[in-house]
């Protein structure tokens, strides 16, 4: 790979272009809407962020406008569907070598269209150095920031706004990389970040920090020294040598000491007792991966140590490693976990921030970044990266030159569900993917062969539009590499499970604007349900007491058939939906939500919570709204719980087949605690099996399902078709 050339000659495209493996405008993306920038240059590395709106298509439903009409027309579908534009806020940043900054610059000042700034916060030792640079390539006004401030605002928000943000790493296990799920209190922990230098900060509160120690011996050190002893300028061949290395070679063992291990200080024989102290005696030469090695040890080793006595002089038990020096790379995370358990034999194990310094404060000047909850993009990051020799080269390029984080500005704020047990235990997923390699490659498999299907869903979604299949393709294309990425690196974006599959395929459709590929299923759907409404209902009323309440538990079962995402389902209606290829409806019952909704309107009080977006066929809480209005017109059970009050629809905040109870819309929560709930009902296979299967929560629970997986149906012990009901009544 060419470095980037200083000279500036030439088109600044054409010398990024050559510069590095990825094409520019998928490093900077959505460049011609950022509004405000931020930079962060170290002595090595430069972390460009910068703030956008990005503009894509969402699908709406509303109902007719029935006005001048005698009658509603019966053919006519429940509501309308309209694709619409919106605006929502991105954050983006980036991370390459200072070796591109030039380029980089020259790109981004040929791409600015319609930034609202003319100046560009920065921080960092770099902000001084290229100062002269980045105001004449950008034509911005530098402001600096302080360095300590953005690091740790920027560590605090990724911990609170990432799931599975930090990991242990422990080589010798399976899987080698433990995250840690979302915490709801972070504080306090220590801060080890490892640039140039190494900085140790003590952080308490959200604005109360302390800087409390530091070396001056780092990835800089590592780099510099490597440089000399290798004559290898690139920091990712410097690590690639590494990993090929054997430091024995060159370092002076306990057992070169004495002969073997030492008992009476319990030193086992292989412990380092000097760093390259063979080199002093040997009259040969060491290779250049075992000098690397050797270095590598020795700077990790000194880090470990000076974090473990900082976090027992300071009492903290939990500490956070950041900085580039780490960047995934295994020999780094496994020499400094062995220092830390070596020199404190504490538990638990150091945990790794590796993006803990992206976020300038200044990207977000003006706005609180607490006041919003905001999510991953995984369509447009990079993941979580190693630079092993093991991947091919094309990855390696992309991890090792520019590192990229994409994060959207929800609509609402998301908060825990109140009635969770123990918020800080709780776990989402039922199973951990990067553990269960079985498991692992079963879904990997399952959805690379469900893609085919959801490219034809996608395109079937918009016959109006002309260029369809080929953003199909392209959808089809970046979903099957963020796939082979998985069979990889399986904790490229923290720990893999049934849900992070689904959400990257979402993330992956909305990126080429197919906002909701079944919305003209759950229209036709709805509509061939709300005709079967009055003729189902009657049949309901005459049945007696106990038999309506198997009936209402067939319902609810029922209408988690309706899975359009399971393969056993959308083989059995291929064509037009659940009503089948006559329109008729297959089931007794037909789509039956709508009469469960009767049958919450008999019960006292019930909030009736939907998907807050999109997600193959279940319902949206908008769509919700239209169905219970023409049902409420029908039925003066439902009309009268709607208009009392006890009935209540909300949202979830949720745009996925999955739910995560630490991440429930707000109004929804308040909702629940305000009207004291004593009861939660989670339906569906999504969320009550693929999560939430072992939640546990402070009040009664029902998780219901229908298993329309054949391979999972076996593993739980059942077949096709089978039947979840678990009821749950909490512990004393």
């Amino acid at each position: 790979m060419a470095e980037c050339g200083a000279s500036g000659s030439g088109s600044s495209g054409d010398s990024l272009d050559k510069s590095i493996t990825l094409p520019p405008d998928e490093i900077f993306r959505n460049l011609e809407n950022a509004k405000r920038f931020a930079i962060d240059i170290g002595g090595s590395l430069t972390k460009l962020a910068y703030y956008s709106t990005v503009q894509h298509k969402v699908a709406r439903v509303r109902s007719f406008d029935h006005s001048g009409k005698d009658t509603e027309q019966d053919h006519e579908p429940p509501y309308e569907i309209s694709v619409q534009e919106e605006v929502t806020a991105r954050l983006h940043f980036v991370k390459f070598e200072n070796t591109y900054i030039e380029a980089c610059l020259d790109f981004i000042k040929d791409h600015l269209v319609n930034t609202e700034t003319k100046v560009i916060q920065a921080t960092g030792g770099g902000a001084y150095k290229f100062k002269d640079l980045i105001e004449e390539k950008l034509q911005l006004k530098v402001d600096k920031e302080d360095v300590m401030t953005c690091l740790i605002k920027g560590c605090n928000f990724v911990l609170k706004n990432i799931p599975h943000e930090a990991f242990v790493y422990q080589k010798d296990s399976d899987p080698e990389f433990r995250f840690q799920t979302n915490h709801p209190n972070i504080f306090p922990y220590l801060l080890v970040n490892i640039g140039s230098g190494v900085s140790i900060v003590k952080v308490e509160t959200e604005d109360r920090f302390e800087w409390i120690g530091g070396s001056s011996i780092g990835g800089g050190t590592f780099w510099g020294l490597g440089a000399l002893l290798t004559k290898t300028k690139k920091f990712d061949e410097l690590l690639h040598l590494a990993s090929r290395g054997q430091h024995a070679n060159v370092d002076m063992l306990v057992q070169d000491v004495y002969g073997g291990a030492h008992q009476t200080l319990g030193l086992s024989g292989n412990l380092i007792a000097s760093s390259f102290g063979k080199s002093a005696t040997a009259d040969r030469e060491f290779s250049r991966e075992d000098m690397a090695k050797s270095l590598l040890h020795m700077i990790s080793n000194d880090i470990g140590q000076l974090a473990c006595l900082y976090a027992r002089l300071h009492c903290l038990d939990r500490v956070y490693f950041g900085g580039f020096f780490i960047r995934g790379h295994p020999v780094t995370m496994r020499t400094i976990t062995y220092s830390i358990n070596f020199f404190s034999k504490v538990t638990p194990p150091p945990l790794r921030c590796p993006r803990a310094a992206w976020l300038c404060r200044a990207v977000c000047r003006g706005q609180d970044p607490n006041q919003y909850s905001w999510g991953e993009n995984y369509a447009g990051s990079s993941g979580l990266m190693s630079s092993s020799p093991e991947l091919c080269p094309t990855q390696r390029a992309r991890s090792g030159t520019f590192d990229l984080l994409e994060m959207d500005r929800l609509e609402r704020p998301l908060v825990n569900l109140p009635l969770l047990l123990d918020p800080s235990s709780y776990v989402p997923d039922t199973v951990d993917l990067t553990d269960d390699a079985l498991a692992r490659k079963y879904w990997l498999t399952c959805f690379e062969e469900a893609l085919d299907g959801v490219v034809k869903r996608a395109v079937a979604s918009q016959p109006g539009s002309v260029d369809a299949a080929e953003r199909a393709e392209k959808f089809r294309q970046k979903y099957w590499n963020k796939l082979q990425t998985l069979r990889h690196q399986p904790f490229a974006y923290g720990t893999l499970t049934v849900r992070s599959l689904l959400d990257t395929r979402e993330h992956c459709l909305n990126e080429f604007n197919f906002p909701d590929p079944y919305s003209k299923v759950k229209q036709q759907d709805n509509g061939v349900a709300l005709k079967c409404f009055q003729r189902v209902i009657r049949s309901l009323d005459a049945l007696g007491w106990e038999e309506r309440q198997l009936a209402l538990v067939k319902g609810l079962l029922a209408g988690n058939v309706f899975d359009w995402g399971a393969k056993a389902v959308s083989e059995s209606w291929p064509s037009t939906g659940s009503h089948g290829r006559a329109g008729k409806p297959r089931l007794a019952w037909c789509h039956p939500w709508p009469r469960s909704l009767r049958a919450w309107g008999l019960l006292p009080q019930v909030i009736l919570a939907c998907n807050s977006g999109p997600a193959l066929n279940d319902v949206t809480y908008s769509e919700s709204l239209i169905v219970a209005e023409r049902i409420a017109a029908m039925d003066p059970v439902v009309h009268s719980a709607l208009r009392e009050e006890r009935l209540l629809l909300m949202q979830t905040g949720s745009s996925s087949p999955c739910l995560d109870l630490s991440r429930l819309d707000k109004g929804l929560a308040v909702l629940v605690r305000e009207r004291g709930a004593d009861l939660v009902v989670i339906e569906g296979m999504g969320r009550a099996v693929h999560t939430n299967y072992h939640a546990a929560l402070r009040c009664e629970s029902l998780k219901l399902a229908v298993i329309k997986n054949s391979w999972l149906a076996e593993r739980l012990g059942g077949r096709l078709f089978s039947v979840i009901f678990k009821y749950e009544v909490p512990a004393e």
